[in-house]
């Protein structure tokens, strides 16, 4: 039996964060008493713990602040066509990190500090993962 990819589970608190990745848009949490972003999604601030927050579309820009290689794939029937591919922690502009993957260039050009930008791909009619990629790459230079 051939396990299938692994797909986002919406809830009430991560709901509207999936509604944004389908409409290609990236949505985080904003405290409305100390104004700081938050992610994931949480029930109250995880500075302040004020339960004022609202959603905000981020511009989607950051930088790497850490990555690893897959080189190795599990479950390996789902991920086998994949390796090797990179996970990283990109840290936003609007102040938090964020898991994702880095698409658009070799895992042998990344490096911490690395200037990315959100970008989505759509899995089916109702889910599209966030992923980053290189701003360079976005406009045309090489990364």
């Amino acid at each position: 039996m051939t396990m299938q990819r692994p797909l986002p589970v919406l809830d009430h608190l991560s709901r509207p964060f999936w509604e944004g990745c389908r409409e290609h848009r990236l949505r985080l949490q904003k405290c409305g008493s100390c104004g700081k972003a938050q992610f994931p999604p949480g029930p109250i601030c995880k500075h302040c713990r004020s339960s004022a927050l609202d959603w905000i579309t981020s511009s989607g820009h950051g930088t790497i602040y850490s990555w690893i290689v897959v080189r190795h794939p599990v479950p390996s029937d789902v991920y086998v066509k994949e390796v090797p591919y990179v996970v990283a922690l990109v840290e936003l502009d609007d102040g938090v990190r964020m898991p994702t993957n880095i698409v658009g260039c070799s895992p042998e050009a990344i490096g911490a500090g690395m200037e990315v930008e959100v970008s989505f791909v759509d899995i089916n009619d109702t889910i599209s993962l966030h992923r980053f990629q290189p701003v360079a790459q976005l406009h045309g230079k090489s990364a």
